[in-house]
């Protein structure tokens, strides 16, 4: 159940107790897992985060990919973690997650290609702002908030 904008039972709805990065990261994991999305919230009451959270088509996709394939954590260094998921497409989708404590600054999370089991260029697309943010060969490294993640999707170019 993802718990999202207001949750709760009949007239009692509250916020939810997760930060806005938590709930990048909780809707960004269970669509790496290709989970069910059981909205837990109150659907008519959405704020323009939430409905931002439940509508990115580009996040949604990697949740719906006809693969059917599930992420699995393919790095861990300190707190940091790396999960990929391997796309219909050929495309790879990577999670880029902080778990530092929340009063310590936004950290450098690096998915390398050695551990993604791949060699030469990617373009990168940010799943999250849906927008390319460049080529890259070796690794990509994103400024990640604690407890907060990066969603990016891994297109081999041609060389």
């Amino acid at each position: 159940m993802l718990v999202v904008g207001l949750v709760g039972w009949g007239p009692n709805l509250h916020p939810t107790s997760l930060t806005p990065d938590e709930q990048y990261t909780h809707i960004s994991l269970w669509c790496l897992l290709s989970a069910p999305l059981l909205i837990g919230c109150d659907m008519t009451q959405f704020d323009e985060f939430t409905l931002n959270l439940l509508t990115n088509d580009e996040v949604l996709a990697v949740d719906q990919d006809p693969l059917g394939k599930q992420a699995t954590c393919v790095a861990k260094k300190n707190r940091h973690q790396v999960w990929a998921k391997a796309m219909e497409d050929g495309s790879l989708a990577v999670g880029l997650f902080n778990l530092d404590y929340t009063f310590l600054p936004a950290a450098d999370v690096t998915a390398d290609w050695k551990d993604l089991g791949i060699k030469g260029q990617y373009r990168v697309r940010d799943l999250w702002r849906q927008k390319d943010v460049g080529t890259f060969k070796n690794a990509y490294t994103a400024k990640v908030n604690p407890h907060g993640a990066a969603l990016v999707q891994l297109f081999p170019v041609k060389e």
